[in-house]
This record gives C-alpha cells, sequence and structure tokens, in this order.
C-alpha cells in the first residue's frame, strides 16, 4: 500500500518539487496550502487549508498520515511536531539551512530551532540542509535584467555555490520515501563554485543577451537594499558575500550519489527560470 505523505508549503520553490516528486513515485500526497484554490497540484494530489502559524489547522491534513515534509517555522514548530506525533506521523524532513553550521548566524538559529523541536520529539528525522538558492539572484537581480542590461552589485568575486531547488527537493524526496537518510542532515550545493560575476555571465549567455556587471561599493548597495529588506538581513547578506571573497565556500559530496543523477547546474537553473527574467512587453 502507498504511503500517505504530508507535504506543507506545498506551493513554495521547493515544496511543489516535492509534491511532483512523490506523485510520479506513487505516493498518496497531500498538500497544505494557505490557498488551496490557487494551488495548481498534480491531479490526485489532495490538497488542504493549512497554515503553519495556526498549527490546530493542520490536524485534518495530518490524520492518518505517516509521513511529513516540513517547512520551517521556528514560532510554531514545536506545536506542529506534537500534533503530527498525536496524529501517528512517524518521520518528519524538514527543509532546514546549511546556515546552521554558521556560528551567529541569525538564519541559522531559526532553522535550528526547527530542527531541535523534530529531534526532540523522538520521532524518524531528516534534515535537508540546502546551501544559497539560485533563486535568491531573482529578488537580487531580476529586476535590473528585466529592465535593462546593467546589473549594480557589491562583491563581484564573492563565489558561491547556488543549488537548484530541484536537487533540494530531490534530497528530501528521497528522504522521504527511504530509509537511508534517517538520523542525518546532508547539505545540499550546487555542481560548481561562481563568482557574482560568472553568475551574470551565464545569465547573460542563457537569455541571449549582454548582461553587465558594474562593481558598487558595500555602503552603496546598502542603501539602496535597506529600501526594501531589514536591515538586520541586509548586514547578513554583506557579510556573506565579504567572506565569499576570500573564503568561498565548497561543493557539497554525496548528493548525486542521493539523487541518482549529476546535480543541476546554474545555467540550467536560468534556462528553468528564462522567463522570470523576460523584460515586461
Amino acid at each position: 500500500m502507498a504511503v500517505t505523505i504530508v507535504v506543507t508549503g506545498a506551493t513554495g520553490q521547493v515544496g511543489r518539487q516535492v509534491v511532483g516528486g512523490l506523485v510520479a513515485a506513487g505516493a498518496r500526497v497531500r498538500a497544505v496550502t494557505r490557498r488551496p484554490e490557487q494551488a495548481g497540484l498534480p491531479e490526485g494530489v489532495r490538497v488542504f487549508k493549512g497554515d503553519l502559524d495556526t498549527p490546530e489547522s493542520l490536524s485534518a491534513a495530518f490524520a492518518g498520515a505517516e509521513k511529513l515534509y516540513l517547512f520551517p517555522v521556528p514560532e510554531t514548530a514545536s506545536q506542529v511536531v506534537d500534533l503530527a506525533k498525536q496524529a501517528g506521523i512517524r518521520r518528519i524532513v524538514v527543509l532546514s539551512s546549511s546556515s546552521v553550521l554558521e556560528e551567529g548566524s541569525h538564519s541559522g538559529e531559526h532553522h535550528l530551532a526547527v530542527e531541535r523541536a523534530v529531534e526532540d520529539s523522538g520521532l524518524e528525522w531528516t534534515f535537508v540542509r540546502g546551501d544559497e538558492f539560485a533563486v535568491n539572484v531573482l529578488w537580487k537581480w531580476g529586476e535590473a535584467i528585466r529592465s535593462g542590461d546593467l546589473v549594480r552589485a557589491p562583491y563581484a568575486e564573492a563565489v558561491r555555490v547556488m543549488v537548484h531547488e530541484a536537487d533540494v527537493a530531490g534530497v528530501a524526496v528521497a528522504a522521504l520515501l527511504g530509509d537511508e537518510l534517517v538520523g542525518s542532515a546532508p547539505v545540499v550545493t550546487g555542481p560548481e563554485q561562481l563568482s557574482q560575476a560568472e553568475q551574470i555571465r551565464i545569465i547573460g549567455e542563457v537569455l541571449g543577451r549582454d548582461i553587465r556587471l558594474t562593481e558598487i561599493p558595500p555602503r552603496e548597495a546598502r542603501a539602496e537594499m535597506v529600501r526594501f529588506m531589514p536591515e538586520p538581513v541586509v548586514d547578513m547578506v554583506l557579510g556573506i558575500l565579504a567572506d565569499a571573497v576570500q573564503s568561498p565556500p565548497q561543493v557539497a559530496t554525496g548528493v548525486e550519489e542521493i539523487l541518482g543523477r549529476p546535480l543541476k547546474t546554474f545555467a540550467e537553473w536560468v534556462a528553468d527560470h528564462a522567463d522570470d527574467f523576460r523584460r515586461a512587453g
């Protein structure tokens, strides 16, 4: 009999692909979303209205399920995990972050709170620790690329290992369907180290456009970023980029073995999201 799996955050960048992977494998999927009428998920998926900010709204989706893919909301994680345990769920796979390995990281503390709640439950667990998502490029440079061919950014030589959300989802699906990853916390990165300048070059090549990067001072970048991002987040991002010039992150090992295929490159990610970069009109 097929296993029943609940997917929270089911219409998010990763959650949507977790749903697709589970459906392809023949699992019974219950997708939780705040707006079921807009879900647009595959046929056969049972869609439940629910919100991790309101744990009691998840009861119907949890009833009789065996496994749970958990989007990280630290404020309610303990309550959600308790409800899952009471409902008979025996395994939780958490969308976590490699930032938990960075001392003093605000993002790391956010995700660690969820990891601790799950680990303390006594249930089976896997923490899928994704590195920097390639989709972050859209909020950093998407508007500039849609409106022109010039990107202004600090730290042109800052190196990142951008990960395709499909690879993070693939590891989560493997953890939900098999037993090999129980009790582990795989870090998922992209397959290549790329500077910000190289990322811009690749975006231009894939889109068939001459997109240029102009490096600006961090102070100038900060003044622009705080207009649409909280100051602590801006400072965290700039700090990460500064560190990545001298101490670039490394490509994680072992992920291809989990997925059974090569990791997706940044160029593949750009191709998959080409419409997000298209000029209006």
